[in-house]
């Protein structure tokens, strides 16, 4: 755990940053195109996060080859993981966009079943994803209905998409990028996926709706410093020294720092059912965490 603490404080900042930015993204896209509100978003912050990497922290620019690695990533990760879920969320609620992107875990779990042998979850892992799973569910109990509305079909299709896009890209960088610098990495997936969102913003964009109001500009500069330069560079050095499962349970911890600043700031509702499914939640993410402890544990003892 010590000599993870730093990847741990990296994730810990993920969970509390993303918790922020599901509101965020909401009101961007409901005043401007949702796939160039996205686009320009991570280009900006892929070019200073990049800038940065390659002046100040005097990082060689990368070979054609990690060009290509990071390129695919973003692809998957930034295009398909970020861009699908604020294309998404024009028609469909950021309670209910968090319910589907609760579910990152289980894709992960997936993916590790057939590709991965070294994060194979044990028995307790799996029974803390699901655990945590119930907590958001129960969190978010009064949008489960909206599955059922057909004018959300399409919108929800589209955020289970991007998370098993964000699932599979996150195995991928973290196969391919243990040997190479991982905030410039994230500045290079950032900028390729905004890159590539621009397509995909000519094809499906209302420019009609095309508005430069406050709130978008206020949404978009948050999103660009906080949501994407930060969280999503601290995102990429964890996934890169911990565990996939572990990482992915920030997609449970988020939904909870959403409803806490809720409570805080827009005096939501925090009732006895809502406290309970957060301390299910909790369980759950603690149960994944203990999971590997033990996994860990007896795999070092069987390799004396």
């Amino acid at each position: 755990m010590r000599k993870d603490l730093l990847a741990y404080l990296a994730l810990a900042a993920v969970c509390i940053i993303w918790g922020t930015t599901y509101l965020a993204i909401r009101i961007g896209v409901m005043d401007f195109p949702a796939f160039l509100f996205s686009g320009i978003r991570q280009i900006s912050a892929g070019i200073l996060l990049t800038g940065v990497m390659l002046t100040i922290g005097k990082v060689k620019f990368p070979s054609y080859k990690e060009l290509f690695i990071q390129a695919t990533g973003g692809f998957f990760m930034i295009t398909m993981g970020n861009g699908l879920v604020g294309y998404g969320e024009v028609s469909v609620s950021s309670g209910l966009a968090a319910i589907i992107c609760s579910t990152m875990p289980i894709w992960v779990i997936l993916i590790n079943l057939k590709a991965n042998q070294d994060e194979r979850p044990t028995l307790a892992v799996v029974a803390g994803i699901m655990l945590g799973l119930c907590g958001i569910l129960l969190i978010f109990k009064e949008h489960l209905q909206e599955f059922s509305n057909p004018a959300y079909s399409v919108g929800i299709a589209l955020i289970f998409l991007a998370n098993l896009g964000w699932a599979g890209g996150s195995f991928w960088i973290k196969r391919k990028n243990q040997h190479s610098n991982a905030f410039l990495n994230a500045g290079l997936q950032m900028f390729f996926g905004g890159i590539f969102m621009l397509p995909a913003s000519v094809a499906f964009d209302d420019y009609s709706n095309l508005v430069w109001t406050s709130e978008v500009v206020y949404s978009m500069l948050y999103l660009i410093l906080m949501g994407s330069v930060v969280a999503y560079a601290c995102y990429s050095y964890a996934i890169k020294k911990l565990p996939m499962t572990i990482v992915s349970m920030y997609a449970y911890i988020n939904p909870l720092v959403a409803v806490v600043l809720g409570w805080l700031v827009l005096d939501e509702v925090l009732n006895w059912r809502i406290g309970l499914a957060m301390l299910i939640t909790i369980a759950g993410i603690y149960l994944v965490n203990r999971g590997y402890q033990l996994k860990n544990l007896w795999k070092t003892r069987f390799s004396k």
